[in-house]
């Protein structure tokens, strides 16, 4: 039970909408002083949104809004002074001081409430994948331009040393023409279950969780903790797999260092696929045009334990960690830890007669830092994990889970926002939504 202020008035089902307003009327999101605290809300704040939080603390924690009162109950006494919601929609309908939200539901549910923030006038931290489907992603960019707030994805390796290090090489020729990419990943593996049928029995819901509100924008379907919490990224109405988990972690590098944009094609190879819930391992292939002076490529996303083959020039007693990501071009290859980690050269030899590049891009004063000082300052271009980069890196890898989900090859006309050889895809590009929880 918890014994503070708790928002529970509900909603009726009719949809939910917001107009967007500039901050300056609001008085509220505008630029701050340095030594301003931000208002700051946090929706989904049972597990990974109260670690975020935890790094924002030096700020006003004013609201939290979690469906879960028994999951979320750790976070919420450490805010004793912040409000308490179920919703949301009534959260920002009430709080008009909140200048900005930090964003860590399952992933279906980032894109309605990110652009419900967006559309009041609050600048959002949503935790990765930014986006459950590529319309929303284009969405997202498209409403967070519009209003010019500031935004940030939480893929917390893009604020550190390795992921500029690694562009600094390969700009410099390290290992000269990038051909080929190989990123990979344990997950699932023990993280969470894949591979499965829907439960057929329907036990009762606990009372400290709201399941409509915790179903949200997906369909409708009886509660089971194969669901919640933290069971949830393994199934098509609520997660991407592994691709949201870590392929948005550890391909990093090779969109931001190469300057990705959509690829033109992906194929999947998979363990046997369930109708509603992504498969044990994946190997999807990404095939990307050339742009500028770079050739085109070839990028391979293996997980579920799925390794690759070991890099050209490996020690042979060397071994390749749980995660990571290397490139091969023309002139030799690079070995990356996971989460955008340190690089190094292939094999040792190289590394020790290797003469470091110039540090020509900006460092970080930490991922959630800048999203924090970006928001006070007003510009949104310092938040570099912000929704105009972001937005592309989500479309490209989701177009992978449509050859995995469609078990076939799909050529994809970014421009169009369509799979010229798959029309079958545009029910996974556009989904559909419940009464309430929509995007637009």
């Amino acid at each position: 039970m918890v014994n503070r202020r708790l928002f529970l008035a509900s909603v009726a089902s009719a949809a939910f909408s917001f107009n967007f307003v500039p901050g300056h009327v609001l008085g509220g999101p505008g630029r701050k002083s340095a030594n301003e605290k931000l208002n700051i809300a946090g929706i989904g704040v049972g597990g990974q949104g109260s670690g975020v939080l935890k790094e924002m603390a030096g700020e006003n924690i004013v609201a939290l809004c979690d469906v879960d009162m028994k999951y979320a109950s750790h976070t919420f006494k450490q805010y004793p002074n912040a409000e308490i919601f179920k919703d949301y929609r009534l959260m920002l309908e009430k709080r008009k001081d909140i200048d900005a939200v930090v964003i860590a539901t399952p992933d279906h549910m980032h894109a309605p409430i990110t652009l419900a923030a967006l559309r009041a006038g609050k600048h959002v931290y949503v935790e990765k994948p930014m986006a459950h489907s590529i319309e929303e992603a284009r969405l997202m960019t498209k409403v967070a331009k519009e209003t010019g707030l500031v935004t940030q994805m939480g893929n917390n390796g893009h604020g550190g040393e390795g992921l500029r290090l690694i562009r600094e090489w390969i700009q410099a020729g390290a290992i000269g023409a990038v051909k080929e990419i190989h990123g990979w990943s344990d997950r699932p593996g023990r993280f969470w279950a894949q591979d499965m049928e829907r439960p057929t029995d329907t036990p009762p819901v606990p009372d400290t969780l709201d399941w409509d509100l915790w179903l949200g924008a997906a369909p409708e379907r009886p509660y089971n903790p194969v669901y919640v919490p933290r069971a949830w990224r393994g199934w098509f109405d609520f997660g991407t797999g592994a691709m949201g988990d870590m392929a948005i972690h550890n391909l990093d590098p090779a969109f931001y260092a190469l300057d990705l944009d959509a690829p033109v094609a992906t194929e999947a190879q998979t363990s046997p696929l369930k109708k509603e819930s992504y498969p044990a391992w994946s190997i999807i292939t990404y095939e990307f045009a050339a742009k500028g002076n770079r050739p085109a490529l070839k990028m391979y996303w293996h997980d579920g334990g799925k390794m690759p083959p070991r890099p050209p020039e490996f020690e042979s007693e060397r071994q390749l960690a749980d995660n990571g990501i290397y490139f091969v071009g023309d002139k030799g290859a690079m070995l990356c830890g996971g989460w955008s980690g340190t690089p190094r050269l292939i094999p040792e030899s190289k590394m020790k007669d290797f003469k470091m590049p110039p540090k020509t891009i900006p460092r970080s004063i930490g991922h959630r830092a800048e999203w924090v000082q970006a928001c006070k300052d007003g510009k949104p271009e310092d938040a570099r994990a912000g929704f105009e980069y972001s937005g592309k890196f989500t479309e490209g890898l989701l177009v992978g889970n449509l050859a995995l989900r469609l078990q076939k090859r799909i050529e994809w006309d970014s421009a169009a926002m369509k799979s010229t050889n798959a029309p079958e895809a545009d029910v996974l590009v556009r989904k559909s939504y419940r009464k309430g929880f929509g995007i637009v």
